[in-house]
């Protein structure tokens, strides 16, 4: 089971970097220590704390031909990881 599958990349998230936060999606069956876990080997830092929510995803309607279709994105689970004072994860460094 991959425990990270992404970074979030986002304005908001991004600017709160700059305070040793940084989000990511991670699997909808992590805990908190498994995240701990999966972040410093991955990216070598040392994590003081974890915040995870269970993000709902939005209902959507689309106007067709064929009249009007609902559906849902689809809901995810994110997490927030406080790094230790002067760590940093750059994430461009690998695109």
């Amino acid at each position: 089971m991959a425990v990270l599958i992404k970074p979030i990349l986002t304005e908001k998230a991004t600017s709160s970097n700059e305070s040793g936060k940084f989000s990511f999606i991670v699997d909808g069956k992590a805990n908190k220590i498994q995240v701990k876990k999966a972040v410093e080997k991955t990216y070598s830092v040392n994590v003081l704390s974890v915040n995870t929510m269970n993000i709902l995803g939005k209902s959507i309607s689309k106007f067709t031909k064929t009249g009007i279709v609902n559906g849902r994105k689809p809901s995810y689970k994110k997490a927030i990881v406080q790094l230790k004072e002067g760590e940093f994860i750059d994430f461009y460094s690998q695109v």
